[in-house]
């Protein structure tokens, strides 16, 4: 049996024509067909039930407070009871076509995965813009650098289209974290070079309706997988998450006490409180909008958990003050090695507390 996982949002207009023309080809398989629907707003959803009424060999997962593309694969396959089981997107820019192909590959050489590569030599790249294409080679070079060699043979680790052998690859499967950036990059990690992975060639062509899901979100979440494989996982993905936030936030609060300071020459006690509050507030609104997405608050939600948050930041907020004073006072007269001190105790308890308190999240 084959079965083809395809994750959606947003794609009523592609899902259709793309289960039409994937009937087509896999008519003398048996085979299922597996939507796994993020609740799309412009009714994907239900053009698919509309289309399951002719086809019981259509299935649907409407999935109602839950969201993200790992997490939709994840389920997909889990759900799915093929003994091949393939991966596409939603949107019909993998040419179907390549199906057969990666069927034939994971048959013949007995394959663990099989990836159709958009950046193989006979690989047509109809639909992805000189940007993205840039984009996307370094991205795949530096998931060749954090991952394990035996993949380093690969073209395209974050592929969004590839074929599983159920029995080989489902313990890793159930153990991929749903918000990693890609699956099928999670997947490579965890297993650590013991998969037998091979490439097809894929036809990439150009989306015809819709909007791509690309944002900032997805590509914060490709830097945190990266290092999160680099220290070999020692981690949590949000950890990290929240770390960076946390970097960023260093420099706020430097810009905001040096303009304080050079421009509107505040003197260091009364610059400090003002740099320190203001890069809190800089941390809330960024880990909203990245780390705790998935969690995101909103509306009044969102001053709500700006006051939660900075509760929870209260004690180490008078503590950094203290350590820096301390530090300025007693150790060093350099401004930048005792704001450093101070930052550097708050990190652990505000991605603890806040994580559980504001976005309600167990560690």
């Amino acid at each position: 049996m084959i079965s083809i996982v395809i994750p959606t949002f947003n794609e009523v207009q592609n899902i259709i024509p793309l289960i039409k023309n994937l009937i087509v080809l896999i008519s003398d398989f048996e085979y299922e067909i597996i939507v796994v629907d993020d609740d799309s707003p412009d009714g994907t959803s239900e053009e698919v039930n509309k289309y399951m009424k002719l086809n019981n060999r259509i299935k649907l997962i409407t999935r109602i407070g839950r969201s993200g593309l790992s997490s939709a694969i994840k389920e997909g396959l889990i759900f799915s009871q093929g003994k091949y089981i393939l991966v596409l997107d939603g949107d019909g820019q993998h040419h179907p076509s390549f199906v057969i192909d990666m069927i034939n590959v994971i048959k013949k050489k007995k394959s663990d995965i099989v990836i159709g590569s958009r950046f193989l030599n006979t690989s047509k790249l109809e639909g992805l813009s000189n940007k993205r294409t840039l984009g996307s080679n370094i991205s795949n070079k530096l998931a060749r650098i954090s991952l394990h060699r035996n993949y380093s043979k690969l073209t395209d680790y974050l592929s969004g289209c590839f074929c599983l052998d159920r029995e080989k690859t489902k313990k890793f499967i159930r153990k991929i974290e749903i918000n990693g950036f890609k699956f099928l990059y999670e997947l490579l990690a965890l297993s650590k070079g013991d998969l037998e992975v091979n490439e097809v060639p894929l036809i990439f062509k150009e989306r015809r309706f819709g909007n791509s899901k690309l944002d900032i979100a997805i590509v914060w979440d490709f830097l945190v997988s990266i290092i999160h494989n680099l220290i070999f996982r020692l981690l949590p993905r949000r950890a990290i998450s929240f770390g960076l936030v946390g970097i960023s936030g260093v420099f706020v609060q430097l810009f905001i006490f040096s303009f304080l300071v050079e421009i509107l020459l505040f003197d260091f006690y009364r610059a400090l409180p003002f740099a320190i509050v203001s890069a809190a507030t800089s941390n809330f609104l960024i880990n909203n909008q990245v780390t705790f997405r998935s969690e995101r608050l909103k509306n009044s939600a969102l001053y709500i958990g700006l006051f939660k948050f900075l509760i929870v930041a209260s004690l180490p907020v008078i503590a950094n003050i203290g350590i820096t004073t301390a530090f300025y006072r007693y150790i060093t007269a350099d401004t930048f090695i005792a704001q450093i001190a101070g930052i550097a105790i708050v990190y652990a308890w505000n991605y603890l507390a806040s994580a559980s308190f504001v976005w309600k999240k167990s560690i």
